[in-house]
């Protein structure tokens, strides 16, 4: 995959290959529930972060490395990985620059989603 790509087409043709006769039908549901619930796990981040609550934190940002992961979205993973291991490791004290950077990788994946997989 090449390094700028945001989206890891193997990871998209493997989703695809779990129910190749239903019109693309599962990876949009995968696809939607990926939409849906990581703008959830943003704030989550921003809430814990500013409540200071490290464990909560931890775990949102472990949550968002899953799901991007399962659809190839390697840049957001990167991320969140940097998040979990920075907040697990050292506290919440240097992330405020990573979580700015996530939402931003969030944005331009989401876009990129819309491009590769089309509304039904």
């Amino acid at each position: 995959m090449a390094t700028d790509q945001l989206i890891d087409p193997e990871a998209i043709d493997n989703l695809r290959a779990l129910n190749p006769d239903d019109g693309d039908g599962f990876l949009r549901d995968i696809v939607g529930i990926f939409l849906e619930d990581t703008p959830n796990r943003l704030l989550e981040l921003r809430e814990s972060l500013a409540s200071g609550d490290a464990v909560r934190f931890t775990r949102a940002a472990h949550s968002i490395k899953g799901s991007s992961s399962n659809l190839g979205a390697t840049p957001l993973r990167a991320v969140a990985e940097k998040l979990e291991m920075e907040s697990r490791t050292k506290g919440l004290g240097n992330v405020e620059l990573l979580v700015v950077e996530i939402e931003k990788v969030f944005e331009s994946t989401k876009m990129e989603l819309s491009r590769i997989i089309p509304p039904a």
